[in-house]
């Protein structure tokens, strides 16, 4: 059990982030998954049983009785509620042991993850740390995941025996020098919505900005070369810019095809815009821009296509 590992949630993220796990663990550990589309584990099990033993169960519980380390990654706060605290199926329904780690990749708000730690705390049930990911499905493919981790580094993680599980189970997933420890319980979660508030507002920003000048008749090729090189220029004109035909690699230049989901923008806008109300921060951008996402992830034109294409919904030239 010590050498095992179990996987929560075999998704879009998580299966590229489960396939990595099951690469780099001793080909002796067993990787044991569940999640509520048994199909997805049934794939994935064809598919890399030749780097070793999978075993897939129908219960969180279940997989928490057989593996001394955790990693789950599931779409909202309640499916986090059902998969740690259900009391018949989830995690804690297990028997409690103190040494299991649980790392927890989910995008949801601070207050459930301070919630479901303290739980496993005060049961003695195991470590809960908020470990939320960002770089998207090819991050999560290649091993290549940032990981923002609500936990304070210790002066040396390697002689820790905890952190050097930690850093162990990660690293599996991850391109080491974007590993961020950002404090607490729910520190990691509160910078992942910090920042996904930016992109959210950012992106918004530029479909804006481009649809102007390429309206007033600006190039759109001349107009990104003089955004890139000026201070306009960001991480999401770069590589989301939303104007197809602009930036090859972006979603935009393939019908919107990939990427993350129009839909997806309003869950986390909203994290941004609750956890402002939260701590007391006067919010004007974000709630403004989730009203937008919110009418763009109904529209036609955009459900299921990547986000960038909020330019599309604002009638923007293509």
């Amino acid at each position: 059990m010590a050498n095992d590992f179990g996987f929560i949630g075999i998704g879009a993220m998580g299966y590229g982030m489960a396939m990595n796990i099951r690469k780099e663990i001793p080909s002796s550990s067993t990787l044991f998954i569940t999640d509520v589309f048994r199909p997805s584990c049934e794939k994935f099990k064809a598919e890399f049983s030749s780097y070793g033993s999978i075993e897939i169960f129908d219960s969180a519980r279940e997989v928490a009785e057989r593996a001394l380390t955790i990693i789950s990654i599931v779409p909202s706060a309640n499916n986090v509620r059902q998969v740690y605290l259900d009391n018949q199926h989830g995690i804690i329904a297990a028997k409690s042991n103190p040494d299991r780690l649980m790392l927890e990749c989910s995008t949801i708000d601070v207050e459930t993850a301070r919630d479901v730690g303290e739980t496993f705390m005060k049961a003695n049930a195991g470590l809960y740390i908020d470990t939320p990911v960002s770089g998207g499905v090819p991050g999560a493919l290649a091993g290549t995941l940032s990981f923002l981790v609500g936990r304070a580094k210790t002066a040396d993680n390697s002689s820790d025996p905890l952190s050097k599980r930690l850093i162990t189970v990660i690293s599996a997933m991850a391109t080491p020098e974007k590993i961020f420890y950002c404090g607490g319980l729910g520190a990691g979660l509160a910078a992942k919505i910090s920042n996904n508030y930016l992109c959210g507002t950012i992106l918004l920003a530029t479909a804006e900005a481009m649809n102007i000048g390429i309206r007033s008749g600006v190039d759109k090729h001349v107009l990104y070369e003089v955004i890139k090189n000026s201070t306009g220029q960001s991480f999401m004109c770069d590589h989301v810019n939303p104007v197809p035909g602009v930036v090859p690699h972006a979603p935009s230049s393939r019908d919107y095809q990939g990427g993350f989901k129009a839909q997806m923008m309003v869950k986390d806008m909203t994290l941004g815009v609750d956890a402002a109300k939260v701590t007391g921060v006067r919010s004007t951008l974000g709630p403004a821009a989730l009203e937008v996402y919110k009418e763009a992830a109904t529209d036609p034109r955009c459900i299921d296509r990547d986000v960038s294409v909020i330019y599309r919904f604002l009638d923007g030239p293509e």
